[in-house]
């Protein structure tokens, strides 16, 4: 049994899903049965998992990247711990995808021995089924205020003995600093498991960094063990929309005339972002993420994504004026899309006793439908129909259409109906639709006909999990091509080389 490996990074961001993802692509490619793993997740970016028993799980949507990577279908064991933050203070907690309380730093010491036996137990199992496990941190290993019980970064490398790799991104400055900086603050039995560095996001001259990495190993004993460029095509399934840029993706040119363009509202709590991502993949479509009132006035489609807090989103696009800006766009009569969270903004009424508490609150009237609020969270992998197409979703959700008799958008195998259509304004609880093309296709069509956008021409190739099947192998290829990969299976094969410097002060 290899003894695996563990990527932490110098901040939240710097690249330890890429990373990680990579280095199973490259490991699944050269014949090692890999796994994916974070023991514990903040994201409300998540991925539906059907069990064999019928049951519903979430985990985080990175992981489900990251399977896809090892060729595996999601497991819940890949993310047993998943935090999904519903306001500053308080994250609702899933574990092995069943939401089981409500955290905040109040309570959480009392829940973390828990969730970190949940953890290791089910790293313990994945260890006994794999060859390899690539483990994936949590923002930085040297969160000192936090290292008293923790079980995602080195808590867990020092558990089960894994060599730790930190990577750092040096788009953002500084990043012989951080990787020094990391170093040095963990304690001497932590530093001892730290085995290299790895530079993410490099634009330029290699030779010019090259004075830099003998230095960094010269400081602190420990190698770069490689060195990986920008890609632009690196920027599916983000693990947080704050990793998106302004404008989603890399947008190829129009297949027709006119380019089409979408705004997606960059909510305080935005849920599950990604399924702006299908959109974005499309030549000609050019999705931008915003909290502008102006660009909703330019927009030709306007998208309010899933949230964590539906009633406290909605006020605030209430008190920014992207509300009106909403209201004023569909009242010209050009598309209005709420996927989850954000289809629940633009019915007439939510009546919620279970997320906000608020009771009853008005929504933005755009959609002839009522919305309650109920204490168990529907989780489902649906498929159906719209448009004279078939189409596939998953579903994470308290809220359940209650009232009103719209016409569905789209419908369950079975007939039921779901989500709701009025005007150019419609509206689905089905996160992932946009990824089955047909579908996708048909609703882009109809939406630039609706924004006057008649030069807008669909393209009629444009597969979107071939896409993602591409960017993994991207992944796996700049790990072959960049990374020293003999040095990495040294240690997923036999663990941390040892005998490695200290530096000070090292944290006591």
């Amino acid at each position: 049994m290899m003894t695996g490996l563990l990527i932490a990074g110098t901040t939240s961001d710097a690249g330890k899903s890429v990373l990680t993802a990579g280095i199973c692509r490259w490991l699944h490619r050269n014949g090692v049965r890999v796994a994916p793993f974070k023991a514990q997740n903040m994201s409300n970016n998540s991925a539906v998992v059907v069990t064999a028993d019928g049951r519903g799980g979430e985990l985080g949507r990175a992981q489900a990247m990251q399977a896809a990577a090892c060729g595996l279908a999601p497991d819940l064991r890949f993310n047993p711990v998943l935090l999904k933050p519903g306001s500053d203070r308080s994250s609702q907690v899933v574990l092995l995808g069943e939401a089981v309380d409500t955290v905040t730093a109040g309570n959480y010491r009392t829940l973390r021995p828990r969730l970190a036996e949940t953890a290791f137990a089910a790293l313990a199992e994945l260890r006994t089924e794999y060859d390899a496990v690539i483990c994936e941190g949590a923002g930085s290993p040297t969160e000192i205020n936090l290292r008293d019980g923790d079980f995602v970064n080195m808590g867990l490398a020092r558990r089960f003995g894994l060599p730790a790799i930190v990577v750092g991104d040096i788009d953002r400055g500084g990043v012989f600093a951080a990787f020094f900086g990391t170093l040095a603050l963990l304690s001497p039995e932590d530093q001892a498991l730290v085995s290299g560095f790895v530079i993410n996001k490099f634009r330029g001259d290699l030779g010019l960094l090259r004075p830099g990495l003998d230095m960094i190993t010269a400081a602190t004993g420990r190698p770069v063990h490689g060195v990986l460029p920008f890609h632009p095509d690196v920027w599916l399934d983000a693990e947080d929309s704050l990793a998106y840029g302004r404008v989603l993706g890399r947008p190829g040119p129009p297949h027709g005339t006119a380019w089409l363009r979408v705004a997606v509202v960059r909510l305080p709590r935005i849920s599950n972002a990604t399924d702006a991502e299908a959109l974005a993949a499309e030549p000609g479509v050019r999705v931008s993420l915003t909290i502008e009132p102006a660009e909703i006035a330019d927009a030709d489609l306007v998208v309010l994504p899933g949230s964590k807090a539906t009633v406290d989103d909605l006020a605030w696009l209430r008190r920014t004026g992207l509300a009106d800006a909403i209201l004023a766009h569909a009242a010209a009569g050009k598309p209005v899309l709420g996927i989850c969270g954000g289809f629940q903004m633009l019915a007439a009424r939510i009546h919620d006793e279970i997320e906000s508490r608020r009771g009853t609150v008005p929504g933005l009237g755009l959609l002839p439908v009522e919305i309650t609020f109920a204490a168990g969270k529907t989780l489902a992998r649906p498929s159906g129909s719209a448009l004279g197409v078939p189409v596939s979703g998953y579903e994470i959700h308290h809220g359940q259409v209650s009232a009103g008799d719209a016409e569905p958008l789209l419908r369950h195998d079975d007939g039921r109906p779901e989500g709701a259509v009025s005007g150019s304004v419609s509206g689905t609880h089905w996160h992932g639709a946009f990824e089955s093309d047909a579908f996708r296709r048909r609703f882009l069509t109809g939406a630039a006909r609706q924004a006057g956008r008649q030069g807008f021409t669909v393209a009629p190739d444009t597969r979107f999990a071939a896409i993602r099947e591409r960017a993994l192998d991207v992944l796996g290829d700049l790990v072959a091509e960049h990374l020293d990969t003999g040095a990495l299976m040294r240690l997923i094969e036999q663990g941390p080389p040892g005998a490695m410097p200290v530096l000070p002060p090292g944290a006591p």
